[in-house]
C-alpha cells in the first residue's frame, strides 16, 4: 500500500500529542515502582504489558480494512468524537479553574507512599511491582491502541503513520524517563490534552461525516476548519465555565 504522507500528517500528530499524554502517565508510575520496589519487577510488568499491547494492535489493526470503510469510519468516528470531548470538557474545566491541574509529582509521591505502605521486598522478581507496572502500561497502552486504530481507521493508509506517531511518542518518553530519572512534571499536560481533545474531536466529526456520505468542502482541508472549530469552541467555553465557577462559588451553591 502507497501512503500519502502529505495527507497523512494530521494522523501522525494527533497519535503522537495522545500517545505522549498517555505514556506520561504510565512512566510517572513505573518511575515510582522502580525506585520503591526495584527495576527488575518494575521493566518486566511494562516489558509484558506492551507485548501484550503489540499483539493486540496487531491482531485488531488489519483486521479492521476488512471491514466497508464507512461503517468503520462512522463507528470509529462515533467513538473518537466521544473520546475527544471527554478530554476537551475536562482540559476546559481545568483550564477554568473548575478541576484542579494534574500534577505528575503529586502522582508519584502518591504512588510510591502506596507502595511503601505494602512493605519491601528482597525477592528480585515482586509480584507487586510487575503487577503494577504490568496494569499502569496495559491501561494507557489500550488508550493509545483505540487512539491508533481509530486515527488509522479514518482513511486508506492511514495506520501506518498513526503507528508512528505513537511509536515515537512512547521512545521520546522512554528516552526522556532513563535520561532525567524523574516523572515529567514540564510536560504541560493539560495543554496537550486540550490540543488532543479538540483533534480527536475535529477527526471524529470528519470521519462522522464520511461514514454518513457528506461531502466536506475541500476534503481532508476541511479537517483544518474542524480544529478551528473546537479551539473557538473551546475559548468561549473557558471564560463561561470560568463565570460559572465564580457565580456558584459567591452564592454558596
Amino acid at each position: 500500500m502507497v501512503i500519502d504522507w502529505t495527507h497523512a500528517w494530521p494522523a501522525v500528530i494527533a497519535a503522537f500529542l495522545a500517545s505522549v499524554v498517555e505514556f506520561v502517565e504510565a512512566l510517572t508510575v513505573v518511575l515510582a515502582v522502580g525506585t520503591v520496589r526495584g527495576w527488575a519487577g518494575a521493566l518486566a510488568g511494562s516489558a509484558a504489558a506492551l507485548v501484550v499491547l503489540f499483539a493486540i494492535a496487531v491482531i485488531f489493526g488489519p483486521a479492521l480494512t476488512q471491514i466497508p470503510l464507512d461503517d468503520v469510519q462512522l463507528f470509529v468516528g462515533t467513538l473518537l468524537l466521544l473520546f475527544g470531548m471527554r478530554w476537551l470538557r475536562k482540559a476546559i474545566l481545568r483550564a477554568a479553574g473548575v478541576l484542579a491541574l494534574h500534577d505528575e509529582d503529586q502522582a508519584y509521591a502518591k504512588e510510591t507512599e502506596t507502595l511503601r505502605r505494602l512493605g519491601g521486598t528482597g525477592n528480585r522478581w515482586d509480584s507487586i511491582a510487575i503487577a503494577t507496572s504490568f496494569k499502569i502500561t496495559m491501561l494507557e497502552g489500550l488508550e493509545v491502541i483505540f487512539i491508533v486504530i481509530a486515527v488509522g481507521a479514518g482513511g486508506p493508509g492511514l495506520l501506518v503513520p498513526a503507528s508512528v506517531g505513537a511509536i515515537a511518542a512512547l521512545l521520546l518518553v522512554i528516552a526522556l524517563g532513563v535520561i532525567l530519572h524523574r516523572p515529567l512534571s514540564a510536560v504541560p499536560e493539560n495543554a496537550l490534552k486540550f490540543i488532543v481533545g479538540i483533534l480527536l474531536s475535529a477527526f471524529g466529526t470528519f470521519w462522522v461525516g464520511e461514514g454518513l456520505g457528506l461531502g466536506w468542502p475541500g476534503q481532508d482541508w476541511s479537517l483544518l476548519g474542524l480544529v478551528l472549530g473546537f479551539i473557538l469552541f473551546a475559548a468561549l467555553a473557558v471564560p463561561l465555565c470560568r463565570r460559572e465557577a465564580a457565580l456558584r462559588a459567591s452564592t454558596g451553591r
